[in-house]
């Protein structure tokens, strides 16, 4: 806990000046300003693999439930971790080979299966099949990223052998399962692609800002559609750096449950978890044509970088980035503060969470009884790092299709800075019309990245 103090005052010393004027910071182009969106962007498929669930069905029982899927790690306990909870997607195993055969599999990374499940479930949620052909389709993309990519196989298969001068059995497969950009790679293979086949990674952003790099490659015309979206594998390789961080929550190894608690006054730190969400993206025309579902349309989406000054770090965002961020994606999508009504937070359980809602209450410029509905998703399956923000933006489009809000857990004793938003804060799923839902992710570089997702309309 002292660890999580000196945190704590570190950022508020950063952020003081910021907070003790609010409205001189706030310096920004006026909602409305700069480029409008002039070629509809839309939401014609989903895909998650999720820390509570697999599959649309099963994750949107499970925000309306307000599950949670975090649990005791004893592979954590007996590798000295000091956070010795997490959550990972059930029956992997099982399900991979279900979806890939054993020679495809010898080159995909866990976090690569992870992506590629969503990805297809997608795809077919899409209306399109999967069905082996020899045809490319030529204007569909793939934008698909990771944070930490096959950390797993450098940890367990690669640095051994190498160290132990056993290269050679190895294999050819190695790289396939290192490269970041496996996930997209192998996508844009299953499915014959052949459009931009890319990966990004942004840390914490990362799933958000794929998605928001495919509004932008339909928007300016490079593509009809695009799957976009984040994954992230499960591995003490992957999570012994943020233990070793002292950003892991261990203070709830005995009450996994409640150990991921956003906004609370007792939040200790993130919960590790692992999973995948998946976006299809596709052009206005491009869905009517084809009678293409329709879940929602994306309005907006920007990403800025705060360039580590004025308060911003590798680890901390400067505000003016942050709010900059905001302001971009509303303006893109033609809106004002008054349309959100629902923000989609990236809300970690961390000291960095009083900064987040205040970089919104600052950048919307609402009074406090007007402030929009707030809820944490990692409250429910913890932090999958590269795929947080593709999970989120599939959960935040499936509470705008449903006209629901899910629950953010643990935050029944608010941080008392956040007094505030108490009335915006939702704990217990609420079904309410939702017209246009923000959702934000920000990451390790002072990166952020917005994205403004709006209930269709001919």
């Amino acid at each position: 806990m002292h660890a999580v103090r000196l945190e704590t005052l570190k950022l508020r010393f950063q952020y003081a000046s910021h907070l003790e004027n609010r409205d001189a910071t706030c310096q920004l182009p006026k909602f409305g300003e700069g480029e409008s969106v002039t070629d509809r962007v839309v939401v014609t498929g989903l895909g998650v693999l999720s820390p509570i669930g697999d599959g649309l069905e099963t994750f949107e029982s499970g925000l309306r439930e307000g599950r949670s899927g975090i649990q005791f790690r004893p592979e954590l306990e007996a590798l000295g971790f000091r956070c010795q909870v997490a959550r990972v997607p059930e029956g992997i195993e099982k399900l991979r080979d279900q979806y890939f055969d054993h020679v495809t599999l010898l080159g995909m990374d866990r976090y690569t299966t992870i992506g590629c499940i969503a990805g297809l479930d997608c795809w077919e949620d899409a209306g399109f099949s999967r069905r082996p052909t020899t045809d490319v389709d030529w204007e569909t993309s793939v934008v698909f990223g990771s944070a930490l990519g096959g950390l797993e196989t450098a940890g367990k298969t690669l640095t051994p052998a190498m160290d132990a001068g056993h290269v050679r059995p190895l294999g050819s497969v190695i790289p396939e399962r290192l490269m970041w950009s496996s996930a997209s790679a192998r996508l844009g293979g299953l499915l014959g692609l052949g459009g931009q086949v890319t990966t990004n990674s942004s840390a914490c952003s990362t799933g958000t800002e794929a998605i928001a790099n495919g509004f932008w490659i339909i928007r300016e015309g490079r593509a009809a559609r695009v799957l976009a979206g984040g994954c992230e594998g499960y591995s003490p390789y992957i999570w012994a750096g943020f233990d070793a961080m002292r950003v892991l929550c261990r203070n709830s190894n005995q009450t996994p449950d409640r150990a991921s608690r956003p906004m609370s006054a007792s939040a200790a730190g993130f919960v590790p978890a692992a999973g995948a969400g998946a976006v299809m993206l596709e052009s206005l025309p491009s869905a009517l044509a084809r009678g293409a579902k329709i879940y929602a349309e994306v309005a907006g989406a920007a990403a800025t970088c705060g360039g580590q000054r004025n308060g911003g770090t590798m680890t901390f965002g400067n505000p003016e980035g942050v709010r900059r961020c905001i302001h971009r994606a509303l303006a893109v999508a033609g809106l004002v503060a008054e349309d959100v009504d629902l923000i989609s937070g990236h809300l970690t359980s961390t000291a960095g969470d009083v900064f987040e809602a205040n970089n919104w209450r600052c950048a919307l410029q609402l009074p406090d009884e007007r402030f929009p509905l707030l809820n944490a998703p990692k409250s429910l399956f913890g932090h999958t790092l590269g795929a947080a923000g593709a999970i989120e933006c599939v959960a935040a489009v499936l509470q705008l299709k449903g006209g629901f809000v899910h629950p953010s857990l643990n935050c029944e004793d608010l941080h008392p800075e956040l007094a505030w938003c108490e009335r915006s804060v939702v704990r217990r799923c609420i079904e309410r019309e939702l017209g246009v839902v923000a959702k934000a992710s920000f990451g390790f570089g002072d990166v952020n990245t917005c994205i403004v997702f709006r209930s269709y309309r001919n």
